[in-house]
């Protein structure tokens, strides 16, 4: 591929990124006892990116010989060439991407393109069996195995030559439990960059099973959360998604440049002193296989551990390298692109608060009253830092010991506030919010996550 990439970016006379991917998917998915979907998508492409008179061209093809890359290099740059004569603004020149060479393959426990198709769907039949008859409550049961694997070749005019294997499968399952005209649900998920044996490292698929179920059918009988300002423990899973939805795309220079409230905070208290923020593509065998582990970003730059927030002070925006040049500063590695005809925007990988010292039965312990909050459900936040969340498992927390589990609870508040409400920062951690995707324009594998930490925000109960 590089051969095919280097005669192509011979004849570019400026600046010029080729990017060629190979990508497969598969999916299987059974719902109530049938199978609905087994399938497995194989698709190839090349996006090429060209500035000229200071304006970006883009232009891509799923043909991949030189004849047609040469003729999409032609067609990027006469993109480029209208864009300079309809527009006034400039691309500055790029931040240093320069010679950067990475050759990346996973060194991953039981491979998944080694594991057969026919596996894969008796896995999902299996799981969803044993839910679905795990008790006479259950009325919807639904399982799915998915996963991408995507192979990228990057090289650049500025002697960029990266080339990467990403898979990344993930695992769902998800019940309904019915008694009395009440309905509740229970799910539990995981992905992972890594093999299938990796994707089940934590949890087994019958013990996602016995989870799953046990919470739909326990929240039938369980009260609702009491609304209000509330002292919260908050599991790594809540802590992640606080950290990706309600902080991450504030500070994404893209947002910043359009106006988020992160805006002109660098070397601000944003958080309390016990708080250290920051998003990584790197660690992904130390550090139990995130879902966003990247090790070059699509321009070709090496990822780094981003600090965002150091000890409470707001310190960097997230870039690409463009933002990068726009604030006089490095690039840190965030331009992603979901498949060969996008082009990379700024996109999180995995957005973590750093571990405390504090024991996680210390922090239950110290808390006379408030809420546990264990599993993130849907939710949303805004450029504003404003958020809330539903929680799909929760625990009341009194004198010091976890008490009854409560039904559809949500946390709410402006983010930052609730960091600098922080008291307590676990000794723990882990990844949890690696199955799904982050939508921005297009799709993004990432993760997030930390340790159990105490804060204040806001429940809202029935």
């Amino acid at each position: 591929m590089f051969d095919l990439i280097e005669n192509v970016l011979g004849k570019s006379v400026g600046f010029c990124e080729i990017r060629i991917q190979d990508r497969t998917v598969r999916t299987v998915v059974v719902k109530n006892g049938k199978l609905q979907t087994a399938n497995t998508t194989i698709s190839s492409g090349v996006g090429i990116r060209v500035i000229r008179r200071g304006c970006w061209g883009f232009a891509s093809t799923s043909i991949i010989n030189e004849e047609n890359l040469v003729s999409t290099l032609r067609k990027a740059e006469i993109s480029a060439l209208r864009m300079s004569e309809l527009t006034k603004k400039r691309v500055p020149e790029q931040s240093v991407a320069k010679n950067t060479s990475i050759d990346w393959i996973p060194d991953i426990d039981s491979n998944s393109n080694n594991v057969p198709i026919e596996k894969k769907i008796q896995l999902v039949l299996d799981t969803e069996e044993k839910l679905r008859n795990s008790s006479k409550l259950i009325v919807n049961s639904n399982v799915m195995f998915n996963e991408i694997i995507d192979e990228k070749w990057i090289m650049t005019t500025e002697s960029v030559k990266c080339h990467k294997l990403l898979p990344k499968p993930q695992f769902y399952t998800m019940a309904i439990a019915q008694k009395d005209g009440q309905m509740s649900r229970g799910a539990q998920s995981r992905g992972i960059t890594g093999g299938m044996k990796d994707l089940f490292d934590e949890k087994t698929s019958d013990e996602m099973s016995d989870m799953t179920s046990k919470l739909a059918v326990d929240k039938l009988s369980a009260p609702y959360a009491n609304g209000g300002e509330s002292v919260v423990i908050l599991s790594p899973a809540m802590v992640g998604i606080l950290a990706h939805e309600a902080i991450g795309h504030t500070v994404e220079a893209d947002f910043v440049l359009s106006g988020s409230i992160a805006s002109g905070k660098i070397g601000k208290k944003v958080g309390s002193e016990l708080v250290t923020l920051a998003d990584t593509g790197k660690n992904i065998m130390d550090a139990g296989h995130p879902a966003g582990f990247i090790p070059v970003d699509d321009e070709g730059v090496a990822v780094e551990d981003t600090i965002i927030i150091e000890n409470g002070i707001l310190k960097s925006y997230l870039h690409n390298r463009q933002t990068a040049a726009e604030f006089g500063v490095e690039p840190t590695g965030n331009a992603r692109a979901w498949i060969h005809s996008d082009i990379p925007l700024i996109r999180m990988r995995n957005t973590h608060i750093k571990p405390g010292k504090d024991k996680v039965e210390d922090i239950i312990s110290s808390t006379k009253e408030g809420y546990f909050l264990k599993s993130p459900g849907s939710g949303q936040a805004d450029a504003n830092a404003e958020f809330m969340f539903g929680c799909d498992e929760a625990y009341e927390v009194k004198n010091g010991k976890l008490g009854k589990l409560i039904k559809n609870a949500t946390i709410s508040g402006q983010a930052f506030e609730v960091l600098k409400s922080v008291d307590m920062v676990g000794s723990d951690f882990s990844w949890d919010l690696g199955s799904g995707y982050c939508g921005k324009g297009q799709p993004a594998k990432v993760d997030a996550g930390g340790p159990t930490l105490r804060c204040k925000a806001m429940i809202g109960g029935r």
